[in-house]
């Protein structure tokens, strides 16, 4: 198992920043997750982590050896791609034999390590088979194999479940999840997944822009994001964001009016001006008795899901908001629903985005 430490990392093509000085260490063992939207550069650092990308600024230590200008093919590491990468005229055997023939390893301990890999992956019978013949998740699975023949000091996986169908995934993601548990190696995963980076790391690291807005556990993450931009974007159906006026000084008990409800709140720290109230769907109700009233919603529109029923609508001014409720609710379009909060579990957030605590007054 082996550490990693990212000091200060940047990455430019010409005038372009992309990565703007990423400061995170890794511990031994652990998994971690790199999330965020396309375009916000968590590729492009676990590529720099890999040694396919050079590193513009900063230092990249592992098992704190400095790897800046180590090549990739001495820095111990093994990546998992998302198209898989295998050679379609050689067959299961070869494709994960093959870098460890070309380093000259003794052919003894070549098959022990392809044949203990491939019991791991529960892909022994498919030995003999060609990448063609094989399903979306078993090629993966190969993939993952010829990683973990190498024995590498850490894993990286540049989206490697994006290729296959829903059904795919979730089987796929618990036996990457298994084979943590199983190896106990360093692993860096990449991923717009939220699913996949809430079920998968000891800690996601949430990348917006080349910079990091949040690292924590995947609890931390959900129930305690750092700023709008984090609570956005992890959750599903994402968090309700509602504008309110404020009553009140900073420091002080403060009223925030939603559409007409009067909220009584402490610990505002921020300036009032351009506060708005995170909710996330699942911590609303309708119709019930539980909860901080929240007025009236319209119900737009009703998606039944079986376990969950989830709401569309709008409040009276307006602004649009979702609910998840559990189980099968009976909800019709047009209805109009007596709207309920856990205000615990609510967020405000600043004029600039920043969460600043509260609690009820």
């Amino acid at each position: 198992m082996t550490s990693l430490a990212l000091t200060g990392i940047k990455k430019s093509y010409g005038a372009i920043d992309i990565i703007h000085g990423v400061d995170l260490a890794i511990e031994p063992g652990e998994f971690v997750v790199f999330v965020g939207p396309s375009g916000c550069g968590k590729s492009t650092l676990l590529r720099m982590i890999a040694g396919l990308e050079p590193i513009t600024g900063g230092e990249l230590r592992i098992a704190g050896a400095r790897m800046n200008e180590v090549s990739a093919a001495e820095r111990g590491i093994a990546m998992v791609f998302q198209s898989y990468a295998l050679y379609p005229h050689m067959s299961v055997y070869k494709n994960m034999s093959f870098g460890l023939e070309t380093a000259r390893m003794p052919k003894a301990e070549i098959d022990l390590r392809v044949r203990k890999a491939a019991e791991i992956l529960q892909i022994t019978k498919l030995l003999d088979r060609k990448p063609k013949q094989l399903s979306g998740g078993q090629r993966q699975r190969v993939a993952i194999g010829r990683a973990i023949v190498r024995d590498p000091q850490v894993f990286l996986f540049d989206e490697p479940l994006s290729n296959l169908d829903a059904e795919l995934r979730v089987q796929t993601r618990v036996e990457i999840a298994k084979l943590h548990a199983d190896i106990g190696a360093t692993m860096i995963y990449v991923t717009h997944d939220q699913v996949e980076a809430m079920t998968l790391a000891d800690r996601i690291v949430v990348l917006n822009g080349g910079r990091i807005e949040q690292a924590g556990t995947p609890l931390e993450i959900y129930n305690t994001p750092a700023n709008r931009f984090v609570a956005g974007f992890i959750g599903s159906p994402k968090m309700n964001f509602l504008n309110v006026s404020v009553d009140g000084r900073a420091g002080e008990a403060v009223t925030l009016d939603l559409a007409g409800t009067k909220l009584a709140v402490r610990g505002i720290d921020a300036r009032p001006e351009g506060l708005c109230l995170g909710v996330r769907p699942e911590h609303l109700d309708v119709g019930s008795d539980r909860g901080t009233p929240l007025g009236a919603m319209i119900a737009t529109h009703v998606e039944q899901l079986g376990g969950q029923t989830i709401v569309y609508g709008s409040l009276k001014d307006r602004q649009p908001i979702v609910a998840t409720l559990n189980g099968q609710k009976s909800v019709r379009a047009g209805e109009e629903l007596r709207l309920t909060a856990d205000l615990a579990q609510c967020h405000v957030f600043d004029a600039g985005g920043r969460r600043v605590a509260v609690q009820s007054a």
